[in-house]
């Protein structure tokens, strides 16, 4: 330890374990409580050493506000608890807030489609992903959702775009469609078909027309190529 460390230590056991003659006929202990370890404690006992707020800003703010003393929008302060006290009040008032829109939500949510996009052996033991990046965008003009997403392993190569209509009782044409990248980007007629093959690595709408894509070159190698490319739905 260094002499800064001793000094701190001892700097410490002054302050908050003095002797007190005066308490030694009472009963418990006869030192100050460590003031920070106090609001940590996982109990409901009031503090032994409250705060003192007198001179505090904002509750002087609050106390000569009309419109915020009694406001439901603040959380009450409790000057004489423990952190952990606050925080479970505080955890039961956001669950109270959250139950009834989560029974009315739950409540209208219903399937809408099913689609099977592939099928796994029963005897693998642990399922792999083969669904990767879904991007939900909704297009409010023409009241569509999109879903962009790719698969993995035979269709690396290929991103799918899933479309619904926000009226769950009407359809669109190719509701679900995929977009192959390969190697239509090589550079030049002497390149072979299997040199330059991009796969898929991120895909967002731009916009309700146009879809971002990065392509990566599939090819193992050093410097392998990044592709930032913009591609129109139509």
């Amino acid at each position: 330890m260094t002499q800064k460390d001793i000094t701190f230590v001892a700097d410490f056991l002054t302050e908050h374990f003095n002797e007190a003659p005066e308490l030694y006929n009472r009963k418990g202990k006869y030192f100050n409580v460590e003031r920070v370890g106090q609001y940590l404690k996982d109990e409901d006992d009031d503090l032994v050493s409250p705060p003192n707020t007198e001179g505090n800003q904002w509750f002087n703010f609050l106390k000569n506000s009309t419109h915020l003393k009694e406001s439901p929008l603040l959380f009450p302060y409790y000057p004489e608890k423990s952190l952990h006290f606050v925080k479970r009040q505080m955890e039961g008032v956001i669950d109270q807030c959250l139950q009834k829109p989560a029974d009315v939500i739950g409540k209208s949510v219903h399937q809408a489609v099913c689609m099977s996009l592939y099928k796994i052996s029963k005897s693998e033991d642990s399922t792999p992903q083969l669904f990767k990046l879904p991007f939900l965008w909704n297009d409010k003009t023409s009241n569509i959702h999109y879903v962009l997403f790719t698969m993995l392993e035979n269709s690396i190569y290929k991103i799918h775009i899933l479309r619904r209509h926000t009226d769950t009782s009407r359809s669109v044409s190719n509701g679900i469609l995929a977009v192959e990248f390969g190697n239509f980007l090589n550079n030049s007629i002497n390149e072979s078909s299997d040199s330059r093959c991009y796969s898929c690595l991120d895909a967002h709408f731009y916009d309700d027309e146009t879809v971002t894509v990065v392509l990566k070159e599939s090819v193992e190698q050093e410097g392998k190529e990044r592709v930032l490319a913009q591609l129109p739905l139509s």
